[in-house]
């Protein structure tokens, strides 16, 4: 049995003392994890051997006061995106040892009050996009609470995670105008994510270098049924008809797609349409959806990571992550016909499928 200073089962901060060096440092050895000089590694391992240490798991979560699990705070679970997120996010902290815990904001009549009490059972807390208001986020921040957030704008002195978005919009936008579509509307409510309101800052930003108006947003839910019912509504409506649906994800596309095909108008010679995330099903549909692919599960495991290093101390400095997206170019925005090649612009890539 590990024996520290006073007869006692050594602990973390035992070894840390003999070492001469910071606690953050010795969890890094002892886990395997993060950078650590070979010199700084040597003077843990010895310390260690001196004290007869053992880390057991149990044992070094009560010697830093640390629970070893996370807590993730989702505003729901449904669709595909938070399935590869969490795959990411799940992954990374099983790879090191580690636990989630998930809270699911979606019809929580108290969402303050439950993720109060996550923050007492795990050793920091992930934040995706809406799912808390700014002043939770802030209350969890009084209390000292290490914080990651993604898809959410940088606050200071917490970490964000998130893809571009914005840049991405505008090049999907201006190949369709570049190709003949002028009667464009984005379908999704800006309000329901930072994400969102950026693809369509990107989408206006697109139609104001033409001079062209940009038109409101048509508001509605991410989901399945709101495409089916926008697209509905588009083949009631009189006057002249958008001729392109720039949706903020690929359920509202898809839907769209498909109650457009069973009445005839065919996509994308009347109407062009693309989405967002490059689900399994935009590859498979006919015709195949023109998209914006993100890293979800890169996104999951680097919001883990950097959760991770600020629960260790490894680093204090705040940070903003932004991952690269790409545009997927299928058939349902009629551009990618006779083209070789890919074009690349900033944080967005170009693929032609």
């Amino acid at each position: 049995m590990a024996s520290g200073p006073t007869g006692r089962p050594a602990t973390i901060y035992d070894v840390a003392a003999l070492a001469k060096l910071s606690i953050a440092t010795v969890s890094r050895v002892l886990q395997g994890t993060g950078p650590v000089s070979a010199k700084a590694r040597a003077r843990v391992d010895q310390a260690a051997q001196e004290l007869n240490y053992v880390p057991l798991r149990a044992a070094r979560s009560l010697a830093v006061q640390r629970h070893e699990a996370h807590g993730l705070v989702l505003p729901d679970l449904a669709g595909p995106f938070y399935g590869d997120l969490l795959m990411g996010y799940e992954r990374w902290v099983g790879e090191h040892g580690q636990s989630v815990i998930i809270t699911v904001t979606h019809g929580n009549p108290d969402p303050r009050r439950s993720v109060m009490d996550l923050a007492g059972r795990v050793d920091g807390i992930v934040v995706h996009g809406n799912a808390l208001e700014l002043p939770t986020i802030q209350a969890l921040q009084k209390a000292g609470v290490p914080l990651v957030l993604i898809a959410h704008p940088p606050l200071r002195s917490c970490d964000s995670v998130r893809t571009e978005s914005a840049g991405s919009a505008q090049a999907l936008t201006t190949r369709l105008l570049d190709h003949g579509r002028t009667n464009l509307r984005f379908v999704g409510d800006p309000s329901s994510g930072y994400d969102v309101t950026e693809r369509y800052a990107g989408f206006a930003k697109a139609l104001e270098a033409r001079g062209l108006q940009v038109p409101k947003p048509v508001q509605v839910p991410l989901t399945e049924e709101s495409g089916r019912a926008v697209a509905e509504q588009l083949l009631q409506a009189s006057g002249s008809r958008p001729d392109g649906l720039v949706c903020a994800n690929d359920e509202l596309a898809l839907a769209a797609m498909s109650v457009l095909a069973a009445n005839g108008v065919g996509v994308p010679d009347d109407v062009v349409v693309t989405g967002w995330d490059d689900v399994m099903a935009a590859r498979y549909v006919s015709p195949g959806l023109t998209t914006v692919r993100q890293p979800m599960a890169e996104l999951g495991r680097l919001a883990a990571q950097r959760l991770h290093e600020r629960v260790t101390g490894e680093r204090s400095r705040a940070r903003n992550d932004v991952l690269a997206t790409q545009l997927v170019l299928r058939d349902s925005c009629g551009t990618n016909r006779g083209l070789t090649g890919a074009e690349g612009r900033g944080r967005m890539r170009q693929v032609i499928e």
